[in-house]
């Protein structure tokens, strides 16, 4: 199914951009200075976290009625919708690990990134689409996307977009994602 996958990268790309693992990003790039490993840190972290997120969603999707499940992750892309909305900021600057920008990178991000609003979507498409890997593969390809262009450019691209409108868009493709799955019932009823 590639529906699940681009779904995901979408979702998380728009999402992503401003959120505080993206602004986290920017901090690592800019103190660290080693892009690669920074990249390959984050890419592990948002793995290893996606899965994690993902497998929740997917065995919720096993166990919970699907009109149950259906009104959950409804509602929690309305919420996502909203929650978008409002300007994330990074409250603190991440602690340097010893052992390099990869691990430094691996840790700051996996820790970020709990409980974060592209975790708790992960969460929710998997459930939404019972595919998981699918799901992951987009939800990471979606963070990546975002979180590329943070470490090359770094804050003279955050500088530059229309955050405003791109919160703005990513919080609409939330809602539209909460209300076709809220709709769902309906059209299984026609």
């Amino acid at each position: 199914m590639l529906e699940p996958f681009v779904v995901a990268t979408g979702v998380v790309a728009m999402a992503e951009i401003g959120d505080k693992t993206q602004l986290l990003t920017v901090v690592l790039a800019a103190r660290l200075r080693k892009p690669w490993p920074i990249l390959a840190g984050i890419l592990v972290a948002t793995l290893l976290n996606h899965a994690l997120a993902g497998s929740v969603g997917y065995l919720a999707a096993r166990f919970v009625p699907r009109e149950a499940l259906l009104w959950i992750v409804g509602l929690g892309f309305v919420g996502f919708g909203l929650w978008t909305l409002h300007p994330d900021s990074l409250d603190e600057s991440p602690r340097l690990h010893k052992t390099g920008a990869f691990v430094t990178a691996l840790i700051a991000f996996f820790l970020a990134e709990m409980g974060d609003k592209t975790q708790l979507a992960t969460v929710a498409l998997a459930a939404r689409f019972h595919a998981l890997w699918e799901v992951v593969a987009g939800t990471t390809a979606g963070m990546m996307l975002a979180n590329i262009p943070a470490v090359w450019l770094g804050n003279g691209l955050a500088e530059r977009l229309p955050m405003r409108a791109i919160r703005i868009v990513a919080a609409l493709l939330f809602i539209a994602i909460g209300a076709a799955t809220l709709l769902a019932p309906v059209r299984d009823m026609l």
